[in-house]
């Protein structure tokens, strides 16, 4: 499942699309109920039908819904659309990833100490 800028995902309205792993694809996506901004992983359509996958997204979800820690993203809701796509609404923050962070060149060592205290 692709979605566009645009397009719709129950409620949310589709921004863009901030990145992809192995088991999903995040986008950033406009919550109009509340109005406010969040990421939405989305589980890979050839996963949707693979129950191991299926189980491990879920168990990702209640895993990270159970930590309540301020470096820790916050989970809003897991649901799944009609066609049996699972997604993960979580709490949206603005900033480069620690990959974005490291590509731009090596840390300093305060730097490098201070995200290695936050994670």
């Amino acid at each position: 499942m692709t979605l566009a800028p645009g397009s719709t995902l129950g409620p949310y309205a589709i921004l863009a699309e901030l990145g992809h792993g192995g088991m999903g694809v995040v986008y950033t996506a406009r919550d109009p109920r509340l109005d406010r901004q969040v990421a939405i992983k989305v589980l890979l359509p050839d996963l949707t039908r693979d129950d191991t996958a299926k189980r491990r997204f879920l168990q990702e979800a209640k895993a990270a819904s159970a930590l309540d820690h301020p470096n820790i993203c916050t989970i809003y809701e897991i649901n799944e659309t009609e066609d049996c796509q699972l997604y993960l609404v979580m709490a949206y923050y603005e900033g480069e990833t620690l990959k974005q962070r490291i590509a731009r060149g090596p840390l300093a060592l305060d730097e490098a100490v201070d995200i290695a205290t936050q994670v």
